[in-house]
């Protein structure tokens, strides 16, 4: 809890003092039950499932003035009773960003520390905003505005687990030892087009020596709008190498959706992400991985794909259809997906059918006031023998998942 004092302090310290700069200080609770019954993974038999609360406390300070820009969030993150009422130390409280902006000329600016990367449907880059602890990295990126309606990032990251002379191993704990991006962003029309390159590097030992093996993702990002009408379309492949293995995976996505009415929406959408048959037995990779994306907004929300599991395994295809209701302040979505391996399970020698299961997805939210809103969800799924195979557990047993969750967002002070 030192570290939220100190921003106080801080933030006391500079509102004293504030002229022409710009200062905004806001905070974020969000308390959520959950009902877990098989989320993320089938039930054993007769295995009961879990209840609990979780909390995530966020203090934003942001501060501007003439070419220099301030990020700071604290945040604390936990489940409800995980230290004692009487515990004199907290140790779920850490920095989730810590940046500073310079603004070199109107067009050209740099970004410098812990920060949220976030670029298109989140699919490669995301925040992960789900999760009560969200992702951040410790990065550089320079920001290039090449027209009115152009713009060019790119970023860097070195990662190590010490200050240490020597050259140690990196443990990986960010997921990578450093990565290199670029992404370009341009409209015209009714069209907005990116376009990605990642190299991403994993240290490992090699033959008693260390060693950074980089992999590339190259891909585009394409929405297209007219009237209520809206699509969006993805494109993802990988090659390279991952700790001495060839790397070749691909990712296609489609979305669909129109504006029946004012209050009624509906969609359609598919995606495919590459896999290997689970009976090979080779090291080289062929299953797509989706990286730093959010990968909670994909996939049905009980996180059976690719959030934590999954990655490495026989891929995916998810066929998926929503209908959508929103009106004044209440907000309603029914999504369905129909899932299937994208290569193909074995048990023993015997093939098996691809069909792994069918989730369905219903949450609803309502905007209390405009710094507090309501939200919760039921989801279910509907497991085949296919499943059961890859993730083991039973899929008679009841799968669910269940979740209330309330976001207060109040602004405390601000001099905008």
């Amino acid at each position: 809890m030192r570290n939220f004092y100190f921003l106080l302090l801080l933030a006391s310290l500079l509102v004293t003092s504030i002229n022409a700069q710009q200062f905004e200080l806001s905070a974020e609770l969000r308390p959520r039950f959950e009902n877990k019954h098989g989320f993320g993974t089938l039930m054993q038999t007769n295995a009961d499932g879990a209840n609990f609360i979780s909390q995530r406390s966020r203090l934003n300070f942001n501060f501007s003035h003439e070419k220099i820009k301030l990020g700071v969030s604290m945040q604390n993150v936990r489940v409800w009773g995980d230290v004692s009422t009487l515990a004199a130390d907290d140790l779920a409280t850490s920095f989730h960003e810590a940046w500073a902006e310079a603004l070199l000329s109107d067009k050209f600016l740099v970004k410098l520390g812990r920060q949220e990367i976030v670029y298109d449907d989140h699919r490669i880059f995301g925040n992960v905003g789900w999760a009560q602890q969200a992702r951040s990295h410790d990065a550089f990126i320079a920001k290039i505005k090449l027209s009115e309606k152009s713009k060019l990032d790119v970023g860097f990251a070195l990662n190590a687990d010490s200050q240490a002379g020597v050259d140690n191993l990196y443990s990986n704990v960010a997921g990578y030892k450093a990565f290199q991006y670029a992404w370009f962003n341009t409209s015209f029309n009714k069209m907005n087009l990116s376009l990605l390159a990642l190299n991403n590097g994993v240290e490992y030992i090699n033959s008693g020596d260390q060693k950074v093996d980089y992999s590339q993702t190259i891909g585009s990002h394409i929405i297209y709008k007219e009237g209520k009408f809206a699509s969006d379309f993805s494109v993802y492949l990988q090659t390279g190498k991952f700790k001495n293995n060839d790397v070749s995976a691909s990712n296609f996505s489609a979305n669909l959706s129109y504006k029946l009415s004012n209050e009624f929406s509906v969609g359609f959408g598919g995606e495919y992400l590459s896999g290997k048959d689970s009976n090979d037995t080779s090291a080289n990779v062929k299953s797509f991985n989706p990286l730093y994306g959010t990968n909670h907004k994909f996939n049905g929300w009980m996180d059976y794909f690719f959030v934590g599991n999954h990655i490495g395994s026989v891929g995916l295809v998810d066929i998926n259809a929503f209908i959508g209701y929103n009106k004044d302040k209440f907000s309603a979505k029914v999504m369905p997906h129909f899932f299937s391996s994208a290569s193909d399970i074995y048990s023993g020698s015997t093939k098996m059918d691809t069909k792994l299961g069918t989730e369905i997805d219903v949450t609803i939210g309502y905007k209390v006031a405009s710094n507090i809103n309501f939200s919760a969800g039921y989801s279910k799924m509907y497991a085949t023998s296919s499943m059961e195979r890859l993730k083991g557990g039973d899929k008679d047993e009841n799968t669910s998942w269940s979740w209330i969750m309330f976001t207060f967002n109040p602004k405390l002070f601000s001099t905008k």
